[in-house]
């Protein structure tokens, strides 16, 4: 039992951090003048970590504790789901981003700041999973068996 929650704790501090470095994380992989600045003084930075925190967090919490069936316990099951976040976190993204930064015209920089959110939604994802999955009854030993 203490395994698993240190496997939380872990988990749960790595996306705090995340969080707090956001901006730092996402102008070391993307930066454009302007794009970037009114990317910063929005607080966009901080509404797009938010959502994709949630929306991995929720999407490995509705794998393995909603669908949790031992008919989708493989790891393209899982690959799937995480997929399936990986599209639809950026595209909500952009969405809000599209919003905040309505009236301004960065629509390849916006596009391509959400290609680049994909790998934070995707190994957010993969963390989450690993901090969650110990307690599922059925889709615990997915991606990697223990």
């Amino acid at each position: 039992m203490r395994d698993k929650l240190v496997f939380l704790v872990i988990g749960a501090v790595a996306s705090v951090l995340f969080w707090i470095f956001r901006v730092e994380l996402y102008e070391a992989l993307y930066t454009v003048n302007g794009f970037s600045d009114q990317m910063y003084n929005t607080g966009a930075y901080g509404t797009v970590a938010v959502i994709t925190i949630a929306m991995a967090w929720g999407m490995a919490a509705i794998y393995y504790y909603v669908i949790n069936s031992v008919k989708f316990d493989r790891w393209y099951h899982w690959l799937a789901m995480m997929g399936v976040t990986s599209v639809l976190t950026p595209v909500v993204c952009y969405i809000v981003v599209a919003h905040l930064l309505e009236g301004f015209d960065y629509g390849t920089a916006e596009f391509t700041f959400q290609v680049y959110n994909i790998l934070f939604t995707a190994l957010t994802f993969v963390i989450a999973s690993f901090s969650m999955r110990w307690w599922s009854s059925n889709c615990r030993h997915t991606p990697i068996p223990q």
